[in-house]
């Protein structure tokens, strides 16, 4: 659908009544009174009826028969939580898969992600006031389509609901692991500010914020609401430096791990003064690039005078060299984040039976990243590791004299070099921005109740990276000289810019849609009216992500790059039967048609049932689907890298004499495909729980769920390719192509290692995951004091992956999948217990979070189950020594008190009891620890004021 078709689209609801209905949304403490149900014989009834997420019918009852929970905007405030991230992935449910702020280095780095279930980010659908939004312009992983959820305006928000049941049937793809509705104000008067600041007590991490709401007008007087938000966080970065160890150090020695700080040559990680071997031409073919063998009883030494940073260290068997701990001089803990937007709705009051409103938002987030220097011995896209300075410049204007950057050219001899550009920074920056329009008018026609909605929403990301070395201006600075390996600091601004350029790129994503909907009563039943809702959406989606790399010129960097458009065009009916005054009956159905992947049904039942009047049992069962992703099926392709430590098949290091070359851990890039013959994934879910209410002061919850997923979409088998190409030197997976590395120096006839594997995305895998869910809130008064105690918290009791050839893969309880989770894991339980005092003008909330523990092992990496992702540093013992990842709980506290009618104060101490990160050697995303999960821990204890004002 065109943007023009749109905009008559949205002129002709304006201008005539069209049947819809108010989109669902679920039990809030006040409600827009503009949706009201049909009445009967053509007269409209004006019942106090609310719509719940999960349900497009308007209902008397807030407990529907899929388990939904709300959060309110009284209960952000009283977490401390202040942006929307922060308190979606706060929510027990949402596991692996997640992405957090935190993970600067991924494919999606400046976004954040929700994922219920465990089920990736591409599962879970969020929504904003009932509709969908445009996707963030680059997919994580370079796969997975997911919405932003730092393009959300947090200072607008109503109440948050999260249906924790599959919803296809109502919304379409993508709902497959459950539903979070974010509800903006319907309207607003008065005027309201904030100004807040904080400031971590180890250092770094800086934030001010602030927000600012303003509105005015009645509906029943003045016939329109009209209100304006606007908001603004800056946070400082904190840098690994300014945390203890192990979290500021790739040297793990003093634990027993290995040392992996940068600067010894054996490993092929340079300090940024240079190290040099001689060496000698011993295959011409390859030339100074993996032709130079280190001269017999030789040892690398210094370029110069160990600075910058570095420890001068002699190492038996290596040689001298300046070891430098690049994490703690470069490394962040949390980058710098700058998030702001505005946010306006106007509504207007028709007449008695009909309103419209206008909304408009721009929301603005940007992050700045900042990384170690590049490396001159990198495995990819060419590998260096061989790389050595001629003795004898071959190009430039200085040809056929020695090499100054080579102590050894008066011998004849090449310098095997090690080193890391430290004149040359490396940031990263991304600057996403969101605009969004939405035009909705509902009303009575006869005895329906009708919403329509046009929604268009655009999402541009501009990326900028600094740092990447152009292969073939490291060649030409080689051979010239033209670049000063000895001297760093006298290289000119040019010969910098020429060796790495910057690169930019911008990114888009769109959804234009067309919302209609409508619910009428029909018939009365034993238990009440039955009701019906029918409605229709007609979408626009696209996505265009360039590479930053298209032609691999740069070194270190991969090539994600996706392209596509589709029209959806779907209907859904629900029918509710209340067969009984305790028995209720709901059934529903939606098909969609997609331009690329053609047609779906999806069905859905549920049941609720109350024996009592203080219990409920409910259930669901449907069926659902996960459209491909552009990435998936579009003009796509993603080039992504795991550290493969090739010591781990013992024929090939036998074979290499033990070389580095088959010892060395590093990086294989293993580069996907979109399959435009990809199907949809499919889904069934079941639902099963109790809801008990006793008293008029106690609730609770328990709900168990069961999904299972078939046709999963992902990548071909590397693994089994891996495992494969060493023991026989073929891939043996159909359509998977390697790409071999160089020849070996100390072993040009031996098997070259990996460099590369190649192949589509595939409909390979099946997975079955379960558990439960548990929610608990009670009140209580004693005299003038006022307390409320609410818990939450899911168990998963399986997460099972299987496979093509029928391995099981389980992943509950351990931090596989390792690749799809970003190393974070699936941790069995998650919970949260929330206890908040009311007296007078006082209130104080202490929370605890809860995160379970689990092995440090995954069964999709590795060589075979139980093996431990992290050795001692001899490689003989697990690191830690159990394999495990211990339990994290944090505490937060805080408050606020009413000076007068019109101003407070507000605090909060993050992390009260200042709980450090569990140490995790093997998470990829964090320096020894997990920022999925155990992020306040590495910042530590953080302290919050500030001032809240309403007139």
């Amino acid at each position: 659908m065109t943007r023009n078709k749109l905009a008559l689209a949205l002129a002709g609801l304006l201008l005539a009544p069209i049947a819809g209905a108010a989109f669902a949304q679920t039990a809030p403490t006040s409600q827009d009174q503009s949706q009201q149900p049909a009445a009967d014989q053509g007269n409209p009834k004006q019942l106090q009826t609310i719509t719940v997420t999960g349900s497009a019918l308007p209902r008397v009852d807030t407990e529907t028969p899929s388990p939904v929970t709300v959060i309110t905007a009284q209960q952000i405030a009283r977490s401390g939580y202040t942006t929307i991230s922060d308190v979606v992935r706060s929510i027990s449910a949402d596991n692996s898969g997640s992405i957090p702020n935190a993970f600067t280095n991924g494919f999606a780095a400046g976004a954040s992600g929700v994922a219920l279930r465990g089920l990736t980010v591409n599962s879970t659908l969020v929504l904003i006031d009932g509709h969908r939004a445009a996707d963030y312009p680059v997919s994580d992983d370079g796969e997975r389509s997911f919405v932003d959820l730092n393009t959300i305006p947090l200072a607008a928000v109503e109440r948050i609901e999260v249906l924790k049941d599959g919803a296809s049937s109502l919304y379409g793809a993508d709902a497959i692991a459950g539903v979070v509705n974010i509800i903006l104000k319907p309207g607003y008067k008065g005027v309201e500010a904030t100004a807040d600041i904080g400031n971590s007590q180890h250092g770094g991490g800086f934030t001010k914020k602030a927000t600012f709401l303003a509105g005015g007008g009645d509906l029943d007087t003045d016939h329109y609401n009209a209100y304006f938000s606007a908001q603004y966080e800056m946070d400082n970065p904190i840098f690994n430096r300014e945390r203890s160890y192990p979290f500021n150090t790739a040297d793990l020695s003093g634990i027993g791990g290995p040392n992996s700080a940068f600067g010894n040559p054996a490993t092929f990680r340079g300090s940024t003064v240079g190290a040099v071997a001689p060496g000698t031409l011993t295959n011409p073919a390859a030339g100074y690039i993996g032709g130079v063998t280190q001269v017999p009883g030789s040892s690398y030494q210094p370029l110069g005078a160990c600075n910058n940073g570095t420890t001068l260290i002699n190492t038996p068997g290596v040689g001298s060299y300046c070891q430098q701990n690049q994490v703690g001089q470069y490394g962040e803990v949390q980058p710098q984040t700058e998030q702001g937007g505005l946010y306006g709705r106007v509504t207007f009051k028709i007449n008695d039976t009909t309103k419209a409103y206008v909304s408009a938002s721009y929301m603005e987030s940007k992050l700045w990243a900042q990384f170690a220097p590049q490396q001159v011995q990198v495995s990819t896209p060419n590998n260096t590791n061989g790389i050595a300075l001629p003795p004898v410049l071959t190009t430039g204007p200085n040809a056929g004299k020695l090499n100054p950057n080579d102590p050894f050219a008066a011998a004849g001899q090449y310098a095997l070099l090690n080193y890391a550009f430290g004149d040359i920074p490396q940031n990263n920056t991304y600057d996403n921005h969101n605009a969004r329009v939405v035009g909705d008018i509902s009303g009575t026609a006869g005895e329906w109740n009708y919403d329509a909605a046009v929604i268009i929403n655009h999402d541009w990301l501009d990326t900028q990276q600094t740092g990447f070395i152009s292969y073939a201006a490291l060649q030409s600075a080689i051979t010239s000289g033209a670049y000063n390996f000895v001297t760093p600091a006298a290289n000119s601004a040019a010969v910098l810019s020429a060796l790495s350029p910057n690169l930019s790129k911008t990114s888009t994503s769109d959804l234009d849609s067309l919302d209609l909907s409508a619910t009428r009563e029909l018939f009365d039943l034993p238990g009440g009216a039955s009701g019906l809702a029918v409605g229709a959406q007609f979408r626009r989606e696209a996505q265009n992500d360039p590479a930053l790399n298209p032609d691999q010129l740069y070194q270190g960097l991969g090539i994600a790059q996706t392209r596509g458009q589709r029209d959806v065009s779907g209907a859904y009916a629900e029918f509710d039967m209340p067969l009984l005054d305790s028995l209720e009956l709901d059934a529903g159905g939606r098909f969609d048609h997609y331009s690329d992947v053609g047609n779906n049904f999806s069905p859905k039942v549920g049941f609720k049932w109350k024996p009592l009047d203080w219990v409920a049992v409910r259930g669901t069962f449907s069926k659902g689907f996960r459209a491909p992703s552009f990435a998936e099926n579009g003009s796509s392709s993603a080039e992504g890298f795991v550290t493969l430590n090739p010591s781990q098949y013992t024929s090939f290091v036998n074979a290499h004499n033990g070389s580095a070359y088959a010892t060395v851990p590093y990086s294989l890039a293993e580069y996907t495909i979109a399959n435009p013959n990809i199907k949809p994934e499919k889904a069934t879910n079941f639902t099963f729980g109790v809801v008990l209410q006793p008293t008029s002061w106690l609730n609770a919850s328990i709900d168990y769920y069961d999904i299972k997923k078939t046709n999963v979409i992902t990548g071909p088998d590397f693994g089994d390719a891996i495992n494969n190409y060493f023991a026989t030197g073929a891939t043996g997976i159909p359509g998977v192509t390697v790409i071999p590395d160089k020849a070996d120096s100390a072993a040009p006839t031996a098997l070259a290692r990996p460099a590369e594997f190649i192949g589509e995305y595939i409909n390979a895998n099946s997975l079955k995951t379960d558990g439960i869910d548990i929610d608990l809130q009670g009140h209580w008064d004693f005299g003038s004091i006022h307390y409320i105690s609410e818990l939450s918290g899911t168990q998963i009791f399986n997460w099972r992956m299987v496979l093509p050839n029928g391995t099981v893969e389980s992943f509950a309880g351990t931090q596989g999948p390792y690749n799809l989770s970003s190393g974070a894991g699936t941790p069995s339980i998650r919970g949260s217990w929330s206890n908040t005092v009311e007296y007078g003008p006082l209130t104080v909330t202490g929370t605890v979070y809860y995160t379970s523990g689990y092995s440090e092992t995954a069964m999709d990496v590795g060589v075979g189950p139980g093996s431990c992702l992290a050795l001692n540093a001899a490689g003989t013992a697990f690191l830690p020594s159990n394999c495990r990842v211990s339990s994290f709980t944090d505490f937060d506290l805080t408050g606020s008190y009413d000076i007068t009618h019109n101003v407070a104060v507000t605090a909060s101490i993050m992390n009260v009891f200042d709980r450090k990160a569990p140490f995790d050697p093997a998470n990829y995303a964090g320096i020894n620890y997990n920022p999925t999960y155990s992020y306040a821990g590495i910042v530590g204890r953080f302290y919050n004021v500030g001032v809240k004002v309403k007139f």
